[in-house]
């Protein structure tokens, strides 16, 4: 009897410890998620905070340490068995950055993936430091970036080995689309495809078309006859292309078009929405009969929503297709509308002009 008093005592010492372990690895595992959820999804989701950090944020200390001379860096990407050169535009104070750098390159398949195939040079597009260039020339580095057109932070251009710009990511991209444009880039599937297309065909993507966008009520409605070049339109154009079943699509029309302050922008402009895949047929801002599908074909277009703003002649001034919420599209808005582009070449000059 007592050594059946001893073994159940002994065996609830150690349900009572096992479950106490069970707890702890629960806790462990829910915080994790958590910290996970917040770095990712935060900036997908509405509310995400855009305006200027409070705090400088640092970049990655395997970034490579360079004097800023894009041949000599060139020379030793080839020299270590690299496929390439990505230069990173960004600011010390980047919201958008933050995420690329704290979220995107702290997973270790990210990292190892770009360390194994690319240096990486950053370059502030505020910064005063002096580039050269595969030219020869010297500037400033936020003169580069305004050359670079680096009109959002981060960018990020792809260069070959032979100095070649192969491919550009400007703005932020979750990790799935941000890493097919490492493969993109480092396996010169550039020189067979688009980015559009290789996505498409990693997606195994095969749409019909889907009338369930969020339309907006200042929206134009059939039939979209966006013509420019004969006439010159009264106000700019402002093209939405977006897909069904898009919850960054969801999250523009819940965050960013909900705040009244952009949704009285738009009496600014002709503004026009449409799915990406569809075969709706329009005519383009060049007097072109074509479909929704063929011009954002033709233009590149690969991630939704994609905005494209033009001028009343047709002309495209800016486009806006990464991640975006209401400080950034509030000043994008801004430039379009008050007529900055006019003045300035692009919208990286127009906001060093502060």
């Amino acid at each position: 009897m007592n050594e059946q008093v001893v073994i159940v005592l002994y065996s609830q010492k150690n349900l009572h410890v096992y479950i106490k372990q069970c707890i702890l690895f629960i806790v462990f595992a829910l915080s994790l998620f958590e910290t996970l959820q917040a770095a990712e999804i935060t900036i997908g989701e509405p509310g995400f905070d855009d305006t200027v950090l409070d705090e400088p944020i640092k970049n990655p200390d395997w970034f490579k340490l360079s004097f800023l001379d894009i041949q000599e860096d060139l020379d030793e990407a080839k020299e270590a068995g690299k496929k390439g050169l990505i230069i990173y535009f960004g600011m010390e104070r980047c919201p958008y950055c933050k995420v690329l750098l704290e979220v995107n390159f702290a997973k270790t398949d990210i990292k190892n993936y770009t360390q194994e195939n690319f240096d990486v040079v950053a370059i502030d597009v505020r910064g005063s430091r002096s580039v050269t260039l595969i030219s020869g020339e010297n500037m400033t580095e936020n003169e580069f970036a305004v050359q670079r057109k680096a009109n959002f932070t981060p960018t990020l251009i792809f260069y070959d080995l032979e100095g070649n710009e192969v491919h550009r990511m400007v703005g932020y991209y979750a990790p799935y689309t941000f890493s097919a444009a490492l493969e993109y880039a480092a396996d010169k599937h550039y020189q067979t495809e688009t980015f559009r297309d290789y996505l498409a065909r990693a997606n195994k993507l095969d749409r019909i078309d889907d009338d369930s966008l969020n339309y907006l009520p200042f929206a134009m409605s059939r039939p979209y006859i966006l013509g420019r070049n004969r006439i010159k339109a009264q106000r700019p154009l402002l093209v939405i292309f977006e897909q069904a079943n898009c919850h960054a699509c969801d999250v523009l029309h819940a965050d960013a078009f909900s705040t009244t302050i952009l949704a009285g922008q738009m009496y600014k402009f002709d503004v026009v929405q449409f799915d990406m895949w569809s075969a709706e047929p329009i005519v383009d801002v060049d007097g072109n009969k074509t479909t929704a599908r063929a011009w954002a074909e033709s233009l590149g277009i690969f991630y939704t929503p994609t905005l494209v703003f033009y001028d009343e002649s047709g002309k495209e001034v800016l486009r806006v297709a990464s991640v975006a919420h209401f400080s950034r599209l509030k000043n994008v808005i801004k430039y379009v509308s008050s007529g900055g582009y006019k003045e300035y070449k692009n919208l990286a000059e127009w906001n060093l002009r502060k």
